[in-house]
């Protein structure tokens, strides 16, 4: 009996699907791109607008490593751009992506993501992007960001803007140097009732066709739950590091003469 319950189990244990623990460095606290696939190149189209993602990515026709841009922020730093504390770089934690950059040299760069058998109940991520202002519908610097559920084909989110579409877009905002920001944006999206599918996530940005204007998008907690910000700490200057070692210094000397 012992050893027919033994097989029922083992038998149990080779049908069941093994199931994903979720996104891996979704919210990129390590400090890294680790879980995600990044890819680069020079643009090729005048149409921005439909770029593929994979065609970008390693083995991709147009995949040029040297004109990866992309980068990993950091808490307490604020878009150059947009300016002030306007814009903060990073949405929660300590670190947020940010795919292509502000430098217009046709470049283009991509990150995705794919996650198997899913099971939580929630997929959650922000974004937040900086274009500007340059040509036509088609023809300016550009993303696109797509989340799909590849078991089924279907596509559950896409964003995508030029900045020729940011100028009527009610969540863009003009700055007076003419270019155009998002504040961050929360996608929450439901998926109960896709237990076990596969999705991915690909995030495209593009400078415009002809080398005179760039874009880029900071993207942060690709996971199950909505985080909570909170209040961003800035980063303190040199002068505020002097003046706290300098305290330090001080309190050490008093202790020093208590002692004596």
């Amino acid at each position: 009996m012992k050893l027919k319950l033994a097989v029922l189990a083992l038998s149990a244990s080779a049908i069941t699907p093994a199931f994903s623990a979720g996104f891996t460095n979704g919210s990129f606290e390590d400090g890294t791109f680790s879980g995600w696939t990044q890819g680069a190149g020079r643009l090729v189209s005048s149409n921005t607008i439909t770029l593929n993602p994979a065609d970008y990515l390693p083995g991709g026709t147009s995949h040029l490593a040297s004109y990866q841009a992309s980068a990993i922020t950091a808490v307490g730093s604020y878009d150059p751009i947009v300016g002030g504390t306007t814009l903060s770089q990073v949405y929660s934690g300590n670190h947020a992506a940010r795919v292509n950059n502000r430098v217009n040299d046709y470049s283009v760069n991509v990150i995705k993501q794919t996650v198997a058998n899913y099971t939580e109940s929630k997929i959650v991520f922000e974004w937040a992007a900086v274009l500007q202002g340059s040509h036509g519908l088609t023809d300016s610097d550009a993303f696109n960001l797509t989340l799909t559920d590849d078991t089924t084909g279907s596509v559950l989110v896409q964003r995508s803007y030029s900045s020729a579409s940011a100028a009527t877009a009610s969540l863009f905002t003009q700055l007076n140097n003419g270019w155009f920001y998002t504040p961050w944006q929360v996608e929450s999206l439901d998926v109960g009732n896709r237990q076990g599918h596969t999705f991915s996530l690909n995030l495209l940005a593009t400078d415009c066709p002809y080398g005179a204007h760039a874009g880029y998008v900071y993207l942060d907690g690709f996971g199950s739950t909505v985080v909570d910000p909170g209040p961003i700490a800035p980063v303190p200057e040199p002068e505020t590091y002097a003046m706290m070692l300098g305290g330090l210094g001080v309190i050490g000397l008093l202790r020093r003469r208590k002692k004596s």
